[in-house]
């Protein structure tokens, strides 16, 4: 039985990776998360240093996403290599959205 093989562009998840850290730094540094969240009757200081807390521990994720997008691009090894590069940068869009999730429930939660 013969396998296929699907092939993808690797700039598809590069660009996926690309919006998804644009949305998350609007989030955490242009104010949308602030926005977004911190629009109700309670003192914005307060909800802003909850946030600020959130926006910490979603920056965990955002720094992992970083790395493995990084490394997929410029480790030579993972750039020859498109199974190795597919899983790198797949784990650097599963950070990415696993930033988001947090900052998002965290945001739900501070609230």
């Amino acid at each position: 039985m013969a396998r296929i093989q699907l092939r993808f562009s690797p700039i598809i998840p590069t660009i996926a990776s690309l919006l998804l850290a644009a949305l998350w730094t609007l989030s955490v540094f242009a104010g949308w998360g602030l926005e977004a969240f911190c629009t109700g009757g309670e003192s914005a200081s307060t909800c802003s240093q909850r946030l600020g807390t959130v926006s910490t521990a979603s920056g965990l994720f955002a720094v992992l996403a970083v790395g493995c997008t990084a490394a997929a691009w410029l480790l030579p090894w993972s750039r020859n290599d498109p199974r190795t590069f597919g899983r790198i940068m797949g784990a650097g869009v599963v950070s990415w959205v696993v930033a988001e999730g947090v900052l998002f429930l965290g945001g739900l939660m501070v609230r």
